[in-house]
């Protein structure tokens, strides 16, 4: 099937693998088709950068769910994911941005680290799933 989301991996890597009936997703960016980065906001004429992690976390995720299709799934067949933030301090941004996603009662179960930095400055966020659907 032919890849809806148009980014291409930063690597030798492939945005999704299925194994029989499950479905790994790579680490994902808010990274668009156009190399430009959601949640990126210049907030004065000296270029300063606002990085919004709910905005990523939202972009994060529709990308994630644009990876699914390709594999006939959706966000709705994730059952692990696992989260990565440069920052905690953003932890209750992407977990109210998360929420509009998933449920604790249905959802996924989830991983959430801090990590030193994301392959570029203005990533806040990354996050890679796995997901089962039947053949």
């Amino acid at each position: 099937m032919e890849n809806t989301n148009n980014v291409t991996p930063r690597g030798a890597y492939p945005h999704t693998k299925r194994v029989g009936d499950f479905i790994f997703v790579s680490g994902t960016s808010s990274r668009r088709s156009d190399n430009t980065i959601a949640g990126v906001d210049i907030i004065d004429e000296m270029g300063t950068k606002r990085l919004n992690i709910e905005v990523q976390t939202r972009e994060v995720l529709q990308n994630i769910e644009k990876n699914l299709v390709i594999e006939n799934a959706s966000l709705k067949d994730v059952v692990d994911v696992t989260s990565f933030l440069v920052n905690m301090n953003d932890f209750a941004g992407y977990n109210k941005a998360y929420a509009e996603f998933f449920d604790a009662e249905t959802g996924p179960t989830r991983t959430t680290v801090a990590v030193h930095q994301l392959p570029h400055p203005d990533l806040v966020v990354e996050i890679k799933v796995m997901a089962y659907k039947k053949l």
